[in-house]
C-alpha cells in the first residue's frame, strides 16, 4: 500500500468524498461519523461543512489545514475511517 496515493477528492454532499487513487481505484468515504464523534477540539471547526471542504492533497496525502486532520491512504483505500472514541 505504500505506493499507493491519493490522485484527487471529489466532495458528493455533507462530510462525504469521492477518492480516486493513483492505482485508479475509486472509494466513497464519509468522514462525518469520526468528526462528530471525536470531541476532539482540533476537529469541531471540521462538522461546518464549509471547513471540511478546506482538505488538499499534498504529497499523495489528504489533508486539512496543514496536517491538523489527516488519515492514513490505506484507511482512506479501505474505507476503514474509525470513529474517534
Amino acid at each position: 500500500m505504500s505506493e499507493i496515493s491519493v490522485k484527487s477528492a471529489k466532495h458528493l454532499k455533507s462530510h462525504i468524498l469521492e477518492i480516486e487513487f493513483s492505482d485508479g481505484h475509486k472509494q466513497m468515504v464519509d468522514f462525518a461519523p469520526f468528526i462528530f464523534s471525536s470531541g476532539h477540539p482540533d476537529y469541531e471547526k471540521y462538522k461546518e461543512e464549509s471547513n471540511f471542504l478546506g482538505y488538499e492533497i499534498i504529497d499523495g496525502n489528504l489533508n486539512w489545514d496543514d496536517y491538523t486532520m489527516i488519515f492514513p491512504v490505506e484507511d482512506l483505500y479501505f474505507n476503514k475511517i474509525l470513529r474517534n472514541i
